[in-house]
């Protein structure tokens, strides 16, 4: 949970550069990818970011643009990285605004009421998951997989 608005900003800052990294190494010709046959696609999982940004900000009480459930996945990779980096970039400038104290208040959760900074973690939590995911899938695919914490196998060459 974060108690310091300034820590949540560190860390937001690092996280959302690394998703965009993996973002910008998925090809057009390879947003269909996915570890087997009806599972979750690079292009769902970079739409799926983009857009539960926009989700856990509404639950935090932060004016963040959200997509729609009905918007179907962009079918080039340019334009889910924008629409990530737009929203990325809005919950840094609306979390700016916060107080530490604002970080205690409890806000709409998933399960229930749940402070601000647990959620915001929860938000961190979910991106770095399915940011993994997506590493996978990268590798699987052929594709350049980058350093994001830390060097990669192919770097090490």
């Amino acid at each position: 949970m974060y108690r310091q608005v300034d820590d949540f900003l560190t860390e937001w800052s690092n996280a959302s550069v690394g998703t965009i990294q993996v973002l910008k190494a998925v090809t057009d010709e390879k947003l269909e990818q996915s570890i087997v046959e009806g599972h979750s696609t690079l292009g769902w999982l970079g739409w799926h970011l983009a857009g539960a940004i926009g989700y856990f900000s509404y639950l935090a009480g932060l004016q963040v643009p959200m997509l729609r459930q009905e918007d179907p996945v962009p079918t080039t990779a340019a334009e889910i990285v924008a629409v990530y980096e737009k929203a990325a970039n809005s919950v840094k400038e609306e979390v700016a605004k916060l107080s530490n104290e604002d970080l205690l208040e409890e806000v709409k959760g998933f399960d229930g009421p749940i402070a601000r900074g647990a959620l915001l973690r929860t938000l961190l939590n979910h991106q770095t998951h399915h940011r993994g995911q997506m590493t996978v899938l990268l590798r699987q695919a052929g594709l350049q997989v980058p350093g994001v914490m830390g060097p990669t196998k192919e770097m090490q060459k």
